[in-house]
């Protein structure tokens, strides 16, 4: 499981609840840029250093996501951490995705389909430890051992107060991506004609 909470598996979550039919997730703008050219019904969303990529439809916003009817659309999505994981991992047996806001369900999921299973959490641009992917590893890990998880803090907010909150990451953002259990599917990746392809999977 890759787990990204600020905010690349949030705002897939949030995609799927507006109504996207899948979510195409890569690593390269560029890929994604291409595939629109060659199917301008595709919506982009994504981001480079947390801020948003010309030529995309929306950043990596669930709090711009929300607003928007994406009904039977086909997402694509680059984010500089969590679908790089994605990305790095395609040889793995199984994909799934991990946020605090398909928790519950992402553990149901696990539960009946998986025997074993690796938490990895993405961090700052998958190269720092990030807390709020941190907590969300522990609350998985917890919740899939049938132990009381920890619940995510305000302080995940609070700390980053002093640096303000930029227009490409609203604090609406990170509230959202905080809110456990808003949806009730899963998020399971798949290969398909070489790319990598989340559906949800109601748990």
């Amino acid at each position: 499981m890759i787990v990204d909470v600020f905010r690349a598996f949030t705002t897939a979550a949030f995609a799927v609840a507006a109504g996207a039919r899948e979510v195409v997730l890569v690593g390269d703008h560029e890929q994604a840029l291409a595939m629109k050219r060659s199917d301008p019904k595709l919506f982009l969303t994504g981001e480079i250093d947390g801020r948003p990529i010309p030529g995309f439809d929306a950043g990596n916003s669930p709090s711009a996501i929300e607003r928007l009817d994406l009904t039977g659309r086909r997402v694509v999505q680059r984010t500089s951490s969590g679908t790089q994981g994605v990305v790095a991992a395609s040889g793995a047996e199984a994909i799934v995705l991990g946020s605090f806001v398909i928790a519950a369900a992402t553990v149901r999921y696990l539960r009946r389909s998986a025997n074993e299973v690796t938490i990895v959490a993405m961090g700052q641009n998958a190269l720092e430890d990030a807390d709020e992917d941190l907590a969300c590893a522990r609350y998985l890990a917890a919740s899939l051992g049938d132990a009381k998880p920890p619940l995510p803090t305000v302080t995940l907010l609070a700390d980053r107060d002093s640096e303000g909150w930029p227009d490409w990451f609203p604090r609406r953002d990170a509230e959202l991506a905080l809110e456990v259990d808003r949806f009730s599917f899963a998020l399971p990746v798949r290969r398909e004609n070489g790319l990598l392809v989340a559906r949800p999977e109601v748990a």
